[in-house]
């Protein structure tokens, strides 16, 4: 693996190489993104794929990559630009893309913006969630979430988030008459250590959940875009999101082994089926055409 640093005027963009550019393979090269989680979250998956030339990287402010504009925000359109300096960097272009969680929101403002840089993108679960029937009451309990962080801390903030996350089904007022996670419960600190800038707990995020695709330009197009949903996450915030996003670009959900980190291993908590998931995406990759891998619930 070849580690380098791409310097921009905004952000000095890290990003590792596995496998030779040009590719040897007759194959584009497989970039994979995520946000806020950065390159090491693609570990697991890129080793599954040693006949492939990858690259991973780490968005701007997140991991090894150092912001320089000033701003503390994550947005899908700024995202998307540093992607497609990247893939103009390395002569890479057009790519094909596994793009996960918020990276596969800038995936789909990359292929808006840049419509020739990418041949193939395979969006697993879109946090998109105002595009879901409850979209209101989602914002409301994103927001529930920031506040616990602000108030009480990391281990606070994340109880919330994963009680968010693992909700079933749209959020009721049962849901909010619950009484606030308790992070012990998930085997987290109670204590405060007084930080509130995580991209995930606070609102410098809400960018990408907030974000609403192009449709006229993603349907313009040439890549072959595909919405990709996780058998687990049939109830849950992501999967809904997934499908909703599938809906909106008139296609339905592909579905892929796991749940929303389901390409990775055990190093992040609860693991995934990365050999399962690596074969799954290997499968949809090699398929011409549109995917219809059939939608969770319906």
């Amino acid at each position: 693996m070849k580690t380098c640093t791409l310097e921009t005027a905004a952000a000095d963009l890290v990003h590792d190489i596995r496998g030779p550019l040009p590719t040897t393979d007759g194959r584009p090269p497989l970039f994979m993104i995520g946000q806020p989680m950065d390159a090491s979250g693609f570990a697991a998956l890129a080793a599954r794929f040693p006949e492939r030339t990858v690259v991973t990287y780490d968005p701007r402010g997140l991991g090894r990559s150092i912001r320089k504009d000033g701003r503390v925000d994550h947005t899908p359109q700024t995202q998307a630009d540093d992607v497609h300096a990247l893939i103009e960097a390395l002569g890479a272009g057009p790519v094909e893309m596994f793009a996960s969680s918020g990276g596969a929101v800038t995936a789909l403002a990359l292929v808006a913006k840049y419509p020739e840089d990418v041949t193939t993108l395979v969006a697993h679960e879109p946090p998109l969630i105002t595009l879901t029937p409850d979209g209101p009451a989602a914002v409301r309990a994103r927001a529930d979430v920031r506040e616990a962080y602000e108030q009480r801390g990391w281990g606070a903030g994340m109880a919330a988030f994963v009680a968010m996350t693992s909700w079933e089904g749209e959020f009721t007022d049962a849901y909010f008459a619950r009484p606030p996670a308790d992070p012990a419960a998930f085997g987290m600190p109670a204590e405060d250590d007084g930080s509130r800038d995580d991209p995930l707990l606070s609102d410098r995020s809400w960018a990408v959940s907030d974000y609403r695709p192009d449709v006229e330009a993603l349907a313009a197009a040439p890549t072959r875009v595909v919405i990709a949903v996780g058998e687990e996450s049939e109830r849950v915030q992501t999967g809904r999101t997934s499908v909703a996003t599938a809906e909106l670009l008139g296609q339905r959900a592909t579905v892929f082994p796991s749940h929303h980190g389901g390409f990775c291993d055990g190093e992040f908590g609860y693991p995934g089926k990365p050999d399962e998931f690596a074969r799954r995406l290997r499968e949809v990759l090699d398929t011409a055409g549109p995917q219809d891998g059939g939608c969770p619930g319906r």
